[in-house]
């Protein structure tokens, strides 16, 4: 893969964030079968259907790729259909909705909800358990791959490297035990009726238009107060966490197998806000002490599993400054990456 200086637009981007390595090429070659995403339409969905389009094309395999989402925005269904996937409009939480859902052999599961979470706690329980025990259950014969979160590990000591997959869970706050219980519920489904499936534990996904590094950046630019008591995190560029979800197909096994789906490096935060000034110009208005733990995890097994992600912090950073610079979009969603209370 041939990294580019600076990335154009919203297309080029898309472009970028959607192509598959040879390893999810070679997974989806070998899976038979359609895919079905449920929850396709948040802030990875539309470029990880459209690299399982793309690498299911690559490897010659014939497959309905299918999303499904309440699609409230027309142009984002219409954007999936003009990259071969199909589309189906459906809220996952309504009476018969999954019933009236097709078979699919490949499940990958990415509803959820975070933001607004404190102060509508039923919803946020229904959205995280209830729904996946739903799911699980209607594709108990399928293979599923399910998005989680580091957050059920909640804070790890800077010194150990970040939280691995055997550590004990810690989840603290409504959001994160909510988290623990999707994860609960897909095990349970999975033990109990032999359903391949795998846990991603995704801790941070990052692109031009979202992601702490994008949240970091657009601080330091408007000359806001950026507060480092997080100290560290993990960043991942999204094409990479795609690429080791989609992969994460040849893990499925039951009981569920965890997955840490993490950035290489431990970033800190101050050291990434006084570069995004060096770039942008800006001198950063950093307040607050930088705490001895932080939501952090460990992501060496994928990278020995599925490769090294393609693309650095260095060069994220570089290509978010340029884009910040340049006006470029945003999809106006904060990470609240540096929230400790558990509350979102």
């Amino acid at each position: 893969m041939s990294l580019p200086a600076q990335i154009r637009d919203v297309a080029h981007l898309d472009e970028l964030l959607s192509e598959p390595t040879p390893r999810v090429v070679e997974t989806l070659g070998r899976l038979d079968g359609d895919l079905l995403i449920l929850g396709a339409a948040g802030k990875m969905g539309p470029t990880l259907a459209r690299m399982a389009r793309r690498a299911s094309d690559a490897a010659g395999v014939q497959r309905r790729v299918v999303a499904v989402s309440r699609f409230t925005n027309a142009a984002a269904e219409d954007e999936f259909r003009a990259h071969g996937v199909e589309t189906i409009k459906c809220d996952l939480l309504a009476d018969g909705a999954l019933a009236a859902l097709p078979d699919a052999p490949n499940v990958v599961y990415m509803a959820g909800m975070k933001f607004g979470s404190t102060g509508n706690e039923a919803l946020t329980w229904a959205m995280n358990v209830y729904l996946p025990g739903l799911v699980a259950s209607r594709y108990r014969t399928s293979r599923i791959v399910a998005f989680s979160t580091g957050n059920i590990y909640h804070l790890h000591p800077l010194s150990g490297g970040g939280a691995v997959e055997s550590d004990p869970l810690n989840p603290f706050g409504d959001y994160a035990q909510s988290c623990l219980g999707r994860e609960r519920m897909f095990d349970h489904f999975s033990r109990a009726h032999g359903t391949p499936t795998c846990l991603i534990r995704l801790n941070y996904a990052t692109e031009l238009r979202y992601g702490v590094l994008v949240d970091i950046a657009r601080t330091v630019a408007a000359e806001q107060p950026f507060d480092v008591t997080m100290a560290a995190a993990n960043c991942l560029w999204q094409a990479d966490a795609n690429a080791m979800s989609l992969a994460a197909f040849d893990l499925c096994a039951a009981p569920a197998v965890p997955l840490n789906v993490a950035g290489p490096e431990l970033l800190s935060l101050r050291r990434v806000a006084q570069q995004f000034g060096e770039l942008l110009g800006k001198e950063p208005f950093l307040t607050g002490t930088e705490a001895s733990s932080a939501l952090i995890t460990n992501g060496q097994w994928g990278h020995r599993l599925f490769g090294y992600p393609r693309v650095g912090a260095q060069q994220m950073i570089h290509w978010i400054a340029d884009w910040v610079q340049r006006g470029g979009a945003s999809l106006g969603k904060p990470t609240h990456f540096e929230v400790r209370d558990g509350k979102f």
